[in-house]
């Protein structure tokens, strides 16, 4: 298949993420800051700025297929390093949401990591470590996984135990709840 038939084949997907994202990926010169700069960027299949590069290209399907959007951790240090001020992270969490909404994840259980994340911030207001790592191994079914890396910060004391609520947990709440209407509203609109 050539790029012309990929493009015309991704083109409601294209169309689909530029209405969600509103970023303007054309900006976007390819320097590599996004992909230096990536604390778990060793760790992606297609690094940052090929994602970007996908993404401009318009094959959208392929950039959803990746894993790399879901092992970006959401840090902007992409989005702050661009010189051109392009929302990479917000790009990546596009495609995550689109990923999902179009049952296209790449990997299983790859999504899960993301999926508890929420559901705790939802909850809490705050990240609560423990809860995430035991969350993430509950739905995957892999119970013990990673707990080995738990017992060096137990010991000195840099995780807690029990969880608290943060403060402001209302208002946490309702912002999440107005995004997840926006998010709605967006998801009808297709």
């Amino acid at each position: 298949m050539t790029l012309n038939e990929r493009q015309q084949q991704n083109e409601a997907l294209r169309s689909e993420f530029l209405r969600r994202s509103g970023v303007d990926v054309s900006k976007c010169y390819q320097c590599g800051k996004c992909s230096a700069g990536c604390p778990v960027g060793d760790h992606m299949d297609i690094p940052t700025n090929k994602i970007m590069r996908l993404v401009q290209m318009g094959l959208i399907d392929e950039a959803m297929q990746s894993s790399a959007i879901w092992l970006c951790a959401s840090c902007v240090t992409c989005t702050t390093r661009c010189p051109k001020g392009v929302d990479v992270a917000h790009v990546m969490e596009t495609l995550r949401q689109m990923a999902k909404d179009h049952n296209c994840v790449a990997e299983k259980n790859i999504d899960k990591f993301h999926t508890v994340w929420m559901n705790i911030l939802h909850k809490m207001g705050r990240m609560y470590e423990p809860g995430l790592i035991v969350g993430r191994n509950m739905v995957t079914g892999n119970i013990f996984q990673d707990t080995s890396f738990g017992v060096p910060y137990l010991a000195h004391r840099k995780l807690k135990l029990m969880p608290y609520k943060s403060n402001n947990i209302d208002e946490i709440k309702r912002m999440i709840e107005k995004a997840e209407a926006m998010d709605r509203e967006e998801g009808g609109a297709r």
